[in-house]
């Protein structure tokens, strides 16, 4: 996993809670890195999942919750850091649609050793959207708070069905877009 994602990681920990509790799940997780993460590095998906466990069990907040706001609050980051993947887009189904033919296509650019999860999209309408993410990382609440932070940047009301299969490696997404 990029180091991108770490980092950030730490950064809401710093903003929503604080840097002590930032370095204490640090601490707690017991990490072979150390928590020493730079952004262009690659290390352990698996110290992501100790540092989500040792953040649930510091500040109560259940892990998947965690995962989801990680998600809302990284999708912010992304677009701040990364405005030339929101270029031309209006929408959040344009962005979506947009996420493995051209987000995952330049990040691939960008960190040729990043292992990307693979998210097919399906438009039933232009207010319809099925979403399939897919990956050996079981992030289907990360991959779902990406989505609530995209229809917040876009002002969007949408309505979002999951349903879990493959033990959360394949997790699909039905999504439904409300007039405002």
């Amino acid at each position: 996993m990029k180091g991108v994602v770490f980092t950030e990681f730490l950064d809401m920990v710093e903003s929503k809670f604080s840097t002590d509790m930032a370095d204490d799940i640090i601490d707690a997780a017991d990490l072979p890195s150390k928590g020493a993460y730079t952004a262009v590095g690659t290390y352990p998906h698996a110290e992501m999942g100790k540092l989500v466990v040792a953040l649930s069990k510091r500040s109560g907040v259940k892990a998947p919750d965690l995962l989801k706001a990680y998600g809302e609050y990284l999708f912010g980051r992304f677009h701040a850091g990364y405005p030339v993947f929101f270029e031309g887009v209006t929408d959040s189904f344009g962005f979506l649609k947009r996420i493995e033919g051209v987000v995952h296509v330049e990040v691939g650019k960008l960190y040729p050793d990043a292992e990307l999860p693979s998210f097919e999209t399906l438009e039933i309408s232009p207010d319809r959207l099925h979403m399939t993410y897919r990956s050996p990382r079981c992030l289907g609440d990360f991959a779902q708070g990406l989505m609530t932070g995209c229809f917040a940047h876009y002002r969007e009301t949408v309505a979002l069905k999951r349903s879990d299969e493959h033990e959360g490696k394949v997790v699909k997404f039905e999504l439904t877009r409300h007039a405002a």
